[in-house]
């Protein structure tokens, strides 16, 4: 009677376990990737509600303050715009100076550049699905372990605990972005 009953078992996870694997096989919804639209679609809405754009994008001034430029969305710092500096006793104040349209920062810290985050090559057109991810988690520059660390105000601290499929939603839709060329100016460690 056990061995009928073990016996049992066994054929039942037989059954299972090929059931599972034709269904991947076959590639059923529940195991089929998602799809290109929905990723885009997420990594969009993340985009949006991660406030890439605060920074990120250069802004036009309107009736309520400043807003993206859509021509330039996630462009980063305008090159060629007036560089923002804290004046000593302001950076000895531990204050930050923006520059009008938010994509640049000056405080303790030295003078920071919203990055180019479009698809274009002056962004992150070159940038591999890993580079990104551990830009995010490690906040490297460039996602490369023997870059420089990402400075306020970017918050990277706070991006790492995206999941992987967040992330990679992120940089999904920021490759699919207009490439904008725009060679943003080198961080500036304080005093330079």
């Amino acid at each position: 009677m056990k061995v009928l009953i073990a016996i049992m078992i066994l054929a039942g996870f037989v059954v299972v376990i090929n059931a599972c694997n034709s269904s991947q096989e076959k590639g059923t919804p529940a195991t089929s990737a998602v799809s290109k639209d929905s990723l885009l679609t997420r990594g969009k809405y993340l985009v949006t509600i991660m406030g890439c754009n605060d920074c990120h994008s250069p802004k036009k001034m309107g009736p309520q303050g400043p807003f993206p430029d859509t021509a330039l969305l996630l462009s980063g710092y305008p090159a060629g715009e007036p560089l923002p500096a804290a004046t000593p006793e302001q950076q000895k104040m531990g204050q930050v100076v923006f520059t009008p349209d938010l994509t640049a920062a000056s405080g303790p810290w030295g003078v920071s550049y919203a990055a180019n985050i479009t698809s274009d090559a002056t962004g992150i057109g070159n940038w591999t699905a890993e580079q990104f991810r551990n830009s995010l988690r490690t906040g490297k520059y460039m996602g490369l372990k023997e870059e420089r660390m990402m400075v306020p105000p970017m918050p990277w601290q706070d991006f790492r605990n995206l999941t992987d499929a967040d992330i990679d939603a992120v940089f999904a839709f920021l490759k699919s972005t207009k490439p904008v060329k725009n060679v943003v100016p080198t961080y500036q460690p304080p005093g330079k």
